[in-house]
Formats: structure tokens, sequence, C-alpha cells
């Protein structure tokens, strides 16, 4: 199969560029390298150093003696992505390519613009390239479970069935995002599914939940092939700035009461999920979408495993509590339905007390140069600059 990875060089896009070379598929990755601008610009870094993409691809030629391409440009320059799509004839498009940190597109007027644009356009460009030189490619397109938002009914996966004034219909389920960055998000999710049902387009969105982890299979094969960890305030998730506070012997900052509640994953997951949607295509004119999660957790219950993980180890791990720099419902109700990637043989790897030792061990072992300033949360949601 001829995939071509958007967002290559990134956390979730390098792992899967190594996942699906390794089975034997031509790989082709696509980045701009903005994301380890938008790092430099915030002052922050990951917990290890990540190798230039070019050295990262020799290394797995090295390790493997598989051969992945680099294309190297902006997906928000069409004739950019017009040539990609007419050079490659993709039969799979896995599209990362976005500005993914709700936090960093709540800076400021000129972030929420920049995420927006970069994203919606970006995507749209992919679009119309597909319409014009690939028409039959599937197009695996990762969204968020924070489209959603926190409803107080059950989340369905994409879909739903509404009954009103005596008449009934499928529809889009609602969304109500919590950044311009989800925002972002639901115009993807809008502009593709308009896509499958004009053009005939086969597309399948993977809305994802909170990813953590750091191994695959692939990226423990050399330092070289290790993907990024990040701990910060704009780009971390909230269980990896756990597990570092808790290596480094800070205490582990929840923000307000705790009560928030959403779907995660480990990122092995993530890539079995990816490969599952590549191999079991969505049909012609279907928009088809997956809720990407294996558990709900609060952030109160992550803190308390990641205290207990702690202890196991030797630690005298402590929580806190921060204002909460978001807007946002702290305690709420949260179903949401995510059996269709499990019908179609996930495998889920669970949050075991097993698996959160290893990754403390993992974290403690590489902990020499963490910036603990980065734990504390910058950007507030009600005081974006102008």
């Amino acid at each position: 199969m001829r995939v071509m990875i958007l967002g290559g060089d990134g956390y979730l896009g390098w792992p899967t560029a190594m996942h699906f070379s390794a089975r034997g598929d031509d790989v082709y990755v696509v980045d701009n390298f903005a994301k380890r601008q938008w790092e430099m610009e915030s002052g922050i870094e990951p917990l290890l150093p990540i190798p230039p993409l070019h050295r990262r691809v020799r290394a797995w030629k090295e390790v493997t003696g598989k051969d992945i391409r680099i294309e190297v440009g902006d997906l928000c320059n069409h004739r950019f992505v017009y040539m990609l799509i007419e050079r490659y004839r993709p039969e799979t498009i896995i599209h990362y390519g976005e500005q993914p940190s709700a936090p960093y597109s709540m800076q400021s007027r000129t972030t929420a613009v920049y995420s927006q644009v970069n994203n919606v356009v970006g995507n749209l460009n992919v679009l119309f390239a597909m319409k014009r030189f690939a028409p039959e490619a599937h197009l695996v397109k990762l969204g968020t479970m924070g489209e959603y938002g926190t409803p107080n009914i059950d989340i369905e996966e994409g879909w739903i069935e509404i009954e009103h004034n005596g008449r009934k219909d499928r529809m889009l389920y609602p969304k109500k995002p919590g950044s311009f960055y989800h925002l972002s998000k639901v115009h993807d999710s809008a502009n593709v599914e308009f896509a499958c049902r004009i053009w005939g387009f086969r597309a399948t969105d993977l809305n994802q939940g909170v990813v953590y982890g750091i191994d695959t299979d692939q990226t423990v094969q050399g330092p070289d092939l290790r993907t990024s960890f990040h701990y910060d305030d704009v780009f971390g998730t909230v269980l990896n700035r756990f597990l570092v506070q808790a290596a480094v012997g800070e205490k582990l900052t929840v923000y307000g009461k705790g009560g928030q509640t959403r779907g995660f994953l480990n990122i092995r997951d993530t890539i079995a999920c990816v490969a599952l949607a590549a191999d079991n295509p969505a049909k012609a004119g279907e928009f088809r979408v997956f809720n990407q999660f294996t558990e709900q957790f609060s952030v109160r219950e992550l803190a308390d495993k990641v205290a207990a993980a702690g202890r196991r180890a030797g630690l005298d791990t402590q929580i806190t509590s921060l204002p909460n720099p978001r807007v946002e419902m702290e305690e709420h109700y949260y179903n949401a339905k995510h059996t269709a990637l499990l019908d179609l043989g996930l495998k889920p790897h669970l949050l075991t007390d097993e698996a959160l030792d290893k990754m403390l061990a993992v974290v403690r072992a590489n902990c020499g140069h963490v910036e603990k300033s980065s734990f504390i949360p910058r950007i507030r949601w009600d005081a974006a600059k102008k």
C-alpha cells in the first residue's frame, strides 16, 4: 500500500511512519517542521532531544534496510499539496499535519487565527488535491474527542439519530469544542464529511482521546528512532506531566477540582487504530467516525494513579491543586461510545499499575534536564492577548 503521512515528523506521525514501513508499505512522510518552531517560540523542549527527521530516516534505513521518503513543505501551499498527490498517488493518506495544542491556540489572536488557518486551509488543500489526483484514496484524518465537549448525554461515534417534531434523521453529533484548536477540528470534520457527501470520497475521522506514552515496537530499536515526549503546559498531556513531576519530586498539579473526565489511550493503541482504519477503509461516499480511546479517567483519578506509582517506586509523591487556567466544566457527566475499533480487532494496552511503573521508570532514567517552570500553566483561556 502507498501510504502518505502528513505531519510525519510529529509525536504520532513518526511512529506511524515506522509502523507502516516495517510491515512493508511504501511510506512517504510530509512535514514543514513548524512544530519544532512553535516549541522554540514557547521556550520548551521534549523530555529527550529528538533528532532531525532526515537523521531518523537514515537511522531507520540502517536498522531495517527500509526506505521512508521525505517531502518538506507546507500544506497551506496548495501547489505543493497538488504536486505531492499527483507525484505519489497515495492509496491511503494519514493526516496528522496540523497545529495540535489547545493552549497554543488560546494564547492570543495571532495564535488562534494561525491555528485555524493552518489547520482548516491545509485540510481543504488536501481535499482538493485528492479530488483532482487521487479521488479513490482513503483519507484517515486525526480528529479529537474534544470536538464533542462534555455534553450531558452519551457521546455517540460521530453520528446520532434525531427525532424532532415527529420526524427522524441521522445527523452529525452536535459539537461543543473547548478551544480554538478544537474548533478547527470541528471545521475539518464538517469539510471532510461534505467532500464525502458531494464528491464521493472515502474518509475515516479518528476522534482521538488524550495520548500518553513514548515507546512503540519501532521507537525502541535505536536512540535516533524515538519520538517526542512533552510534559510542558503547551504541548504536554496531563499524564506525561504527572509522570515527570513525580520523577523530579514535584507535586502533581491538578487544575481546579480535577473532575474533568476524558478518554485516554496508549501511543501503541493510536498506531494500531490508524492501521486498522487504513486496512479496513471506508466505502466510497462514506464519512466514518471512530472514537479513538480505550479508557476514561478524571484528572484526579490519574493523579492518584501516578501518586501510587511514585510511592511504589519509593518516592514521596504529593498532589496539589492549581486554579484552572481553562474555562471548562470541572465536574460533569461523560460517557463516550468507543466500540467500532474494538469491533475491528483493537487489543488495548490499558493503564495498569505495571504499565505506569514502567513509564515512570523510563521518565526517571531520562529526567536530568527537566525544566520545572514548564509545569506551571502560562496561558489562561479568559485572558488571551490581542
